[in-house]
């Protein structure tokens, strides 16, 4: 991939960078403060049916350990680096609350035996399905491959769960249906982005 051809314009990348920021920060901050800073911001199921609604939104920026941040992070740039192209701030930050809030509500409402939740991976599903819509409507055919690989992915996940190297990997049991509900949201944010005569209050040509 040349230079030139990389979404460098700061309506591309401010988001991603920004999420990206937040997260990091958050990590460094648990690390100096403990987790008396981050309990506030988990996904806790009891906590969210209790009033601390918030939690919806927060959970998805905490990480259980540094692969798990690394890994999430990776993703979010490799997703910037192919789709990056179709990305606005306006676009991009309706996309990521969307996605994010579908993951937690999709959790909350259809998984209840998750009680705890943290990590990007659900709402980055959501990203990947978004950007090969987009694919598919530049008439990229890769885009097809990239829309039925992830789905693919997801059914397998549903069917023989997650790998259990990668469970090893960040601590933690991986949360599967975090992956669906997310995918669902980037789906129906592309439908309603599609749909809309104007786009998203969109910054750049669709």
């Amino acid at each position: 991939m040349k230079l030139t051809s990389l979404p460098l314009a700061p309506q591309q990348y401010t988001i991603t960078g920004l999420i990206a920021l937040i997260a990091i920060f958050i990590f460094i901050a648990e690390q100096v403060i403990g987790s008396t800073f981050t309990d506030i911001l988990v996904y806790q199921r009891q906590l969210i049916g209790q009033g601390e609604i918030w939690r919806l939104f927060t959970g998805h920026f905490l990480h259980t350990n540094s692969y798990h941040l690394l890994l999430n992070l990776a993703a979010l740039v490799l997703l910037w680096l192919l789709h990056g192209r179709f990305y606005s701030r306006s676009k991009y930050s309706l996309l990521f609350v969307l996605s994010a809030l579908t993951t937690s509500l999709g959790m909350y409402y259809f998984t209840p035996e998750l009680q705890q939740y943290v990590g990007l991976s659900g709402v980055l599903h959501g990203v990947f399905v978004f950007g090969a819509v987009m694919d598919i409507c530049a008439n990229d055919k890769t885009g097809y491959l990239l829309f039925i690989g992830v789905w693919l992915k997801i059914i397998h996940e549903q069917v023989y769960g997650a790998s259990a190297d990668v469970s090893a990997l960040i601590e933690a049991s991986v949360a599967v249906d975090a992956h669906l509900w997310g995918a669902l949201g980037g789906l129906l944010f592309s439908m309603i982005y599609l749909v809309m005569p104007n786009g998203i209050n969109d910054d750049l040509p669709r």
